[in-house]
């Protein structure tokens, strides 16, 4: 092949609508067997991955499916396996687009999404509660189209996320989503599938407590290649992106893929010895558009809400490659300020390096190039220049 002469195909970086993936003709990395897996189990259900991990992809091929756009399928395995496509109504709920510096930004947010499913529904929302209303809107749901509801939230723990240095606004935060979200619990009777998603998990905002029913599949083998991309995954949808990249660099085949080994992939979403290791989707992608490697995931959010987190502890970032913890303390379900560990891992910067069964001690680390780099090149001097500035 000459480069040259290389047609690109469209490659689907940042892309987030499955509808829009498969009507414009970008490449898809098949996962509708295991989509079609985890809605057969009918359990409502939490998942956790790093943020550009392709989670809003995922429920956004789910919402196709139960909306009953066979069309967006075809060729894929879901194709297959469903035989019996039926509609839903579905209520899909992403806070992943706002900045929440101030509790009006989540009543906003709240309040336009609600809005815009009342009017859909014909339900009045006027003098109740956002928790009230939502309520409202699924048994109208159910009741108007005679099917159980499909309930989808995407970074359900965005605005704590982003309040984190402001207690008092987190807290207010707080309030307001547990209310929010404890309504699937009430209306179990009336809802088909849930699934929420999330980088990490908020025990205080009662989601796990109250939702008694709520499966977490992060750390389940079934689903450890749910969201990312395998090496075959990479090897078999990406053949002429790979050979044009492998040109370029001036690297045989074989070349390329361990470079992208050593820089992209080793993320472990499971204890299971059986795991398969992770590539990072982002950067995968990235590099095979640009045909050149770069710290594209770490390049795409700022490290300040890495060493935000590290400047309120005793943490040093230079033990966390090889640190050693303990499996109640990896599981926690709380994000806490002298306990980072479960944070780091959640939100990608760790990986699972070993697991001790005996002892129920993980062994995490970087988990590739990537971070690693990044971390010693951009975190660490942000995090030495504050604490030089702070005399810490």
């Amino acid at each position: 092949m000459n480069t040259d002469n290389f047609t690109p195909r469209r490659l689907p970086v940042g892309i987030q609508s499955f509808e829009k993936l498969r009507s414009e003709g970008f490449v898809y990395v098949d996962k509708t067997a295991l989509i079609y897996k985890l809605i057969q189990a009918g359990v409502p259900c939490f998942l956790s991955r790093p943020r550009r991990f392709g989670k809003s992809l995922l429920l956004s091929t789910i919402e196709a499916y139960f909306k009953g756009k066979r069309e967006l399928f075809r060729g894929l395995a879901m194709e297959q396996l469903e035989k019996n496509w039926y509609e839903y109504p579905v209520l899909h709920l992403s806070l992943n687009a706002e900045k929440y510096d101030s509790k009006e930004r989540l009543a906003d947010m709240l309040e336009r999404q609600l809005q815009a499913w009342e009017q859909l529904y014909q339900t009045g929302g006027k003098g109740i509660t956002y928790s009230g209303r939502f309520m409202t809107v699924i048994k109208q749901a159910y009741e108007q189209t005679g099917r159980r509801v499909v309930v989808l939230i995407d970074e359900y723990d965005k605005p704590l996320l982003r309040s984190f240095d402001n207690s008092k606004l987190q807290d207010e935060f707080r309030e307001t989503l547990t209310a929010f979200y404890t309504v699937l619990k009430d209306a179990d009777p009336w809802l088909q599938f849930v699934l929420i998603t999330g980088v990490t998990k908020f025990a205080q905002m009662g989601i796990f407590s109250n939702l008694n029913q709520l499966s977490d599949i992060s750390f389940d083998l079934d689903y450890n290649t749910l969201c990312g991309m395998t090496l075959p995954e990479i090897e078999t949808t990406f053949v002429p992106e790979l050979e044009a990249m492998a040109l370029k660099q001036k690297l045989s085949h074989e070349a390329l893929l361990e470079k992208m080994t050593r820089l992209y992939d080793g993320y472990r979403f499971t204890d299971d010895e059986e795991f398969t290791p992770m590539y990072n989707p982002f950067s995968v992608l990235n590099a095979l558009m640009k045909r050149a490697f770069g710290s594209y995931w770490f390049g795409s959010g700022t490290p300040t809400f890495l060493v935000n987190m590290l400047k309120k502890t005793n943490f040093d970032l230079r033990e966390m490659d090889g640190i050693q913890v303990g499996a109640l303390s990896l599981n926690a379900n709380m994000v806490d300020t002298n306990n980072l560990v479960p944070l780091l891992y959640q939100s990608g910067y760790l990986t699972i390096k070993e697991y001790d069964e005996r002892f129920q001690i993980y062994t995490l680390g970087f988990p590739n190039e990537e971070v690693k780099s990044q971390i010693d090149e951009k975190a660490m001097p942000q995090l030495r220049g504050y604490m030089k500035h702070a005399n810490v």
